[in-house]
């Protein structure tokens, strides 16, 4: 979980300096493979954060049904672990990166 969380930091900050990057560069700004790129970014972006709220509503459910009878019990005889959530610990790197094409 660790890893996979460290891998959307990652991605979250590269897409950070990209969009300041292009902020950078008015011609950049208006090209509208430029425009197309930012749109399929934030688009990915969109999906991460869902699929991260996804995975994480399965491991409450999952850690729900672990610690009720009659499942606690099969649970306790094949040792199921309790399943971390995925989270970030700072509350900035959850933000999707702003963008502003504007002048």
């Amino acid at each position: 979980m660790k890893q996979l969380a460290g891998a959307e930091n990652m991605l979250t900050q590269t897409l950070g300096r990209l969009f300041a990057l292009s902020e950078a560069y008015p011609d950049l700004k208006a090209n509208q493979n430029m425009m197309q790129l930012s749109e399929e970014l934030t688009s990915t972006e969109n999906r991460v954060a869902f699929a991260r709220q996804a995975f994480n509503d399965q491991v409450m459910a999952y850690n729900n049904k672990r610690e009720v009878f009659p499942s606690n019990i099969v649970a306790g005889m094949f040792s199921f672990q309790h399943a971390a959530l995925l989270e970030i610990e700072d509350p900035a790197k959850r933000e999707v990166p702003k963008v502003s094409f504007g002048s």
